[in-house]
């Protein structure tokens, strides 16, 4: 393939992404933030890893509803 053709592969690959991400701001399907790891503690009082807390967060959003009373009930707690 010529660079001719792939600068315009190119713009049309960046045009389709740009109307998928413009759909799915119309339809709402933007994912809810995550609460802030600060704050939050294990069961053993101990604060989770970035990849635990990213862990159960997910978790929670796949079971859909609000995510800080899911980390609640996945055994994480708040602390003032």
């Amino acid at each position: 393939m010529s660079g001719r053709t792939l600068k315009w592969l190119a713009v049309l690959a960046v045009l389709a992404i740009a109307a998928c991400a413009e759909a799915s701001l119309q339809t709402g399907n933007i994912e809810p933030a995550l609460p802030d790891i600060e704050g939050w503690r294990l069961a053993s009082g101990k604060a989770p890893t970035k990849a635990e807390f990213a862990a159960l967060a997910a978790t929670c959003q796949a079971k859909g509803g609000a995510v800080a009373s899911c980390l609640t009930e996945l055994g994480l707690k708040r602390t003032p």
